[in-house]
């Protein structure tokens, strides 16, 4: 059940949980002074206006989900993601991400990469999406092995006309440039085990962010993502409580 944050002030009178100007402009601000001084001494206003509303957020989404995606709900400190970025082995060493985001992952999977949802809220757009983003190896082993025998049930999923309508579309999905090793069948299939990523993302103007119905706007597309995000994670789900996860065996 999701941790109710309803005494925010951003959920009050009826109003929905959304983000502020001030917010954004804090998000524009942070592209132009992305150091450690600049945020802390600005911390107090990323608290209120960013991490407050995006938990009362999750906290409303995690509600709409219980109906449709309910393996999903986690609670808003747990879907929501650092604003800090991980600079140990990059050459960009900016502290701090220029978006908020938050990623609903189904239980079991939680520390790995398996299908789910994400919201991203920047100064420049709103992203929604969901699918799977470069799993790593025994997962990426074990969907393809899952299209080979699912792979229309997939392509019918990422071009679902209820997705095109909410504005949802396959992503390129990072694809090899050769059929991967031990996946030479069937060739109706080859553009989608070439993939690494099988998703569809939708991306929107801030305006959406600001409305106090943003979160029926982020849950509506979620709902209609759920039927792909539960294909995906098929071969990935966990065979039992006390089982890690094992994927199926290849295909040669």
């Amino acid at each position: 059940m999701a941790i109710s944050l309803r005494s925010s002030a951003f959920y009050h009178s009826g109003m929905g949980a959304h983000f502020s100007e001030a917010g954004l402009r804090f998000l524009r601000s942070l592209k132009r002074h992305n150091d450690r001084d600049w945020f802390n001494e600005r911390k107090m206003t990323y608290e209120q206006e960013l991490k407050e509303p995006l938990l009362a957020l999750i906290d409303e989404i995690n509600e709409a989900m219980l109906r449709f995606a309910p393996e999903h709900v986690r609670s808003p400190a747990k879907t929501m993601m650092r604003i800090y970025r991980d600079i140990r082995f990059s050459k960009d060493k900016r502290p701090y991400k220029t978006h908020v985001s938050a990623w609903w992952a189904r239980a079991g999977l939680e520390k790995t990469s398996g299908g789910g949802f994400y919201l991203e809220v920047s100064s420049d757009q709103v992203q929604i999406a969901a699918g799977v983003f470069l799993p790593e190896r025994a997962q990426l082993l074990a969907i393809r092995n899952h299209i080979v025998v699912h792979h229309a049930r997939l392509r019918a999923e990422l071009h679902a006309r209820r997705l095109q309508a909410a504005g949802l579309l396959p992503v390129a999905g990072n694809p090899l440039t050769r059929p991967p090793k031990g996946f030479l069948e069937p060739a109706a299939a080859m553009d989608l085990l070439q993939r690494r990523d099988w998703a569809v993302l939708g991306t929107f103007p801030t305006s959406m962010a600001l409305t106090s119905g943003f979160s029926r706007e982020v849950s509506r597309r979620f709902e209609r993502a759920a039927p792909l995000v539960t294909l995906l994670n098929e071969p990935l789900v966990p065979r039992s409580k006390s089982s890690s996860f094992a994927p199926l065996p290849l295909r040669f």
